[in-house]
């Protein structure tokens, strides 16, 4: 990490890191070990870390901020605590932020925590604020009225590689070459790299200063939503945009024109939006008597934009928007052994085949399914289904995946969760597409009788709720033979093509 603090730097502290398997608590815990911090992070499922490049480097406990008992332990013997969650796309999001503050404020008092840094958004000064940003205010309020020193960090939009902001303003602008806006693309906005907002994160902690109060953090460009369109063009290498603002388009309707346009789900975007329809620039930068800017100085728009871009291009997207779990979905159990099923109804859909290719070569292709390599079987039947489950307020298709060719446990794959991987030989995804009940579909690698096969093994697995369910699995049933059937006879193929292909002579 560049840039001194002005304080002076504390090392070896102990430090709890809640959200750490979201967008910025996945990046903060990694880079905070590497300043000699001992870090604990709080998950509600240990298993959502386990495949992280920095799993081992860690202390992982399970709790939940709504759960005071599991923060208290948590929280026992630590220095500093981030408060990185929040509950956005989640109905009825206000009450549990504010309850989720309330619980941290507490536990941090009484395991005599020194600091709490929370990573909010800008401050509404105007009574019509969205109730995002007004939430968000609470949450910051709830926090500094209590016992335990707090920071809040007011940041803007945050501009870096799987940020939900940042993927809303690419697919914009790269498939709407000219559009049809709503008035608020004229207001101002101050957008921050993510890693000047981990720079300052980090920062904090390291301070000696007695501090209990909020600071904005933002870069050093003050834009216009239609100047960051038309910079990212020029950027990407892309034609200017022909941008048109209007007055017909509300928040609401600018929401499902983003979650039409982008793979940011009206859930998500509606939030979104309405941080837009008002100004986020900065009023002071008070931090950097604290927290030294960066020694390279903040990260630019345009430099911001170039370092995501690349990041996207050279497959390393360190953590992405869709790391947590689908807000809504009752699909959060894990796929049940088949002893409890009896005295239930459960359907499966169940396909083998013997494949002319290494169990490696089969594991590769299993591995890089969805995304932009697809699903193997009837594009459009699959994009239906993708549009249907926007329709109703899914994520749908388009929120692919972080990596073309590796996954984690917890990680999305389009409107589908990796609920359990077993290198080599299980991909077991969990579905959290709109369903009147709960899916998975199994994927397995077996050995071949010769070392140049494998036996290609797939279950789709549903349990209905309700008459609802049982119709639902009635009514699709008549294309599993075009949808599953072709998805392993395509796999198998895919597969013993690249086992096929020559090995490059150096």
């Amino acid at each position: 990490m560049s840039g001194l603090l002005k304080t002076g730097m504390i090392r070896g502290m102990r430090v709890l890191v809640t959200g750490a398997t979201g967008y910025v608590g996945g990046r903060l815990a990694p880079r905070l070990v590497a300043r000699g911090h001992e870090v604990r992070c709080l998950t509600r499922s240990a298993g959502r870390l386990r495949d992280v490049p920095w799993a081992e480097d860690v202390e992982i406990v399970e709790g939940d901020v709504a759960d005071p008992a599991s923060l208290r332990a948590a929280m026992e013997g630590t220095d500093v605590v981030y408060y990185l969650v929040h509950s956005l796309g989640r109905k009825g999001f206000e009450k549990l932020d504010r309850d989720g503050a309330a619980n941290v404020a507490a536990a941090a008092t009484a395991a005599g925590v020194k600091r709490i840094i929370y990573l909010g958004g800008p401050d509404p000064d105007n009574p019509q604020a969205s109730a995002h940003l007004r939430s968000r205010h609470e949450v910051a309020e709830i926090l500094l009225k209590g016992e335990t020193p707090a920071v809040v960090l007011r940041a803007p939009i945050i501009i870096g590689s799987g940020s939900a902001s940042f993927e809303m303003l690419r697919y914009l602008t790269e498939r709407l070459p000219a559009m049809v806006c709503p008035r608020w693309v004229r207001n101002r906005i101050q957008p921050i790299a993510i890693r000047d907002v981990l720079h300052y994160l980090i920062g904090m902690a390291e301070v000696t200063d007695d501090i209990n109060r909020a600071f904005d953090i933002g870069g050093p460009d003050v834009l216009t939503y239609e100047q960051m369109m038309r910079r990212y063009a020029a950027v990407a290498g892309l034609r200017r945009r022909l941008i048109v603002p209007v007055r017909a388009l509300s928040p609401w309707l600018s929401a499902h024109w983003v979650g039409l346009v982008t793979p940011v789900p009206n859930a998500i975007a509606r939030p979104l939006v309405g941080s837009l329809i008002h100004e986020a620039v900065a009023r002071e930068h008070d931090i950097a008597r604290h927290v030294a800017d960066p020694d390279r100085g903040l990260t630019g728009f345009d430099e911001a934009v170039r370092l995501a871009l690349k990041r996207i291009r050279d497959a390393d997207v360190e953590t992405r928007w869709t790391g947590s779990s689908w807000p809504g979905t009752p699909a959060a159990e894990p796929l049940p052994t088949d002893p409890n099923w009896s005295g239930g109804t459960v359907y499966t859909d169940q396909r083998e085949s013997r494949v002319d290719a290494s169990p490696e070569e089969l594991w590769r292709v299993v591995t890089a399914i969805g995304g932009e390599t697809g699903w193997y079987s009837f594009p459009l039947a699959w994009a239906v289904r993708g549009w249907l489950d926007r329709a109703v307020g899914g994520v749908g298709l388009r929120r692919g995946r972080r990596d073309p060719s590796h996954l984690y446990l917890g990680e999305a794959v389009d409107f589908w969760r990796v609920e359990e991987i077993v290198p080599g030989e299980l991909l077991r995804l969990r579905a959290e597409m709109r369903l009147p009940g709960r899916a998975w579909l199994e994927m397995r690698v077996k050995p071949g009788d010769r070392d140049s096969t494998a036996i290609y093994c797939q279950r789709a697995v549903f349990l209905p709720r309700g008459l609802a369910g049982h119709a639902y699995w009635a009514a699709v049933t008549p294309f599993h033979g075009i949808i599953f059937a072709g998805m392993a006879r395509n796999i198998a193929k895919a597969a013993a093509a690249a086992g096929r292909k020559p090995t490059p002579v150096s």
